[in-house]
């Protein structure tokens, strides 16, 4: 997937159907299955915050060009100033192509997605088991949410901070702390609940410091 900043509120992708097929979404059902479109999308803006720190902040208005080869996505993110939403969106565009506003789409969901983003989230990946023992181990904070999978060989720990327990330096010292035995992975956790295999689905970290002696 490429990924092209346009300006400070505007970004745009070009994704292959190749590529929406190797993340396990069919090329029709994006159109027709509203929550696995949003899954798409949102796995793709989460890509989009790693790589360009483009957050998934207010308001979006969201343009997609079907293509031959996939879809180009163009993504606006609008500015709320006194209760009102102002768009600078890209000209040229074409009055032919498919519009959506993420608003419309998601209705009333957009109240539950602000509420989770009051949460810290991430997706950290292990080449080995053993790592996610040695980590159970030396790694003593159990009240974060934490569930463990396997998907496509390798271990993936998902783990979701609640800032009103932890400020941002504590979540930053115990990230890193994490991830001297592990890596941040694009992944989405939606994908790897689909395909992936369960293997601790609450209190992972606690559960495997308990049930395996340190190595």
């Amino acid at each position: 997937m490429d990924i092209e900043r346009v300006n400070e509120t505007t970004i745009k992708f070009f994704i292959t159907y190749k590529d929406i097929e190797d993340r396990g979404f069919d090329r029709d059902e994006i159109w027709y299955n509203r929550e696995r479109g949003e899954e798409l999308f949102f796995e793709m803006m989460n890509e989009a915050n790693d790589r360009d720190e483009f957050e998934l902040d207010g308001p979006l208005w969201i343009q997609v060009h079907a293509l031959d080869k996939g879809l180009e996505i163009v993504v606006t993110r609008g500015q709320v100033s006194d209760g009102n939403v102002r768009l600078e969106i890209p000209v040229g565009q074409d009055k032919n192509d498919i519009e959506q506003n993420l608003v419309d789409l998601m209705s009333d969901d957009t109240d539950d997605f602000d509420e989770e983003a009051d949460h810290l989230e991430l997706i950290i990946s292990f080449k080995d088991f053993e790592d996610i023992i040695a980590l159970s181990h030396n790694f003593f904070v159990d009240d974060l949410e934490n569930e463990l999978y396997h998907f496509e060989g390798r271990y993936y720990l998902h783990v979701v901070f609640n800032d009103e327990t932890y400020n941002e330096d504590e979540q930053d010292d115990m990230l890193s702390q994490m991830l001297e035995y592990g890596f941040e992975s694009d992944v989405s956790i939606y994908r790897i609940r689909e395909y992936g295999k369960e293997i601790v689905g609450e209190s992972a970290l606690s559960v495997l410091r308990k049930s395996f002696a340190k190595r």
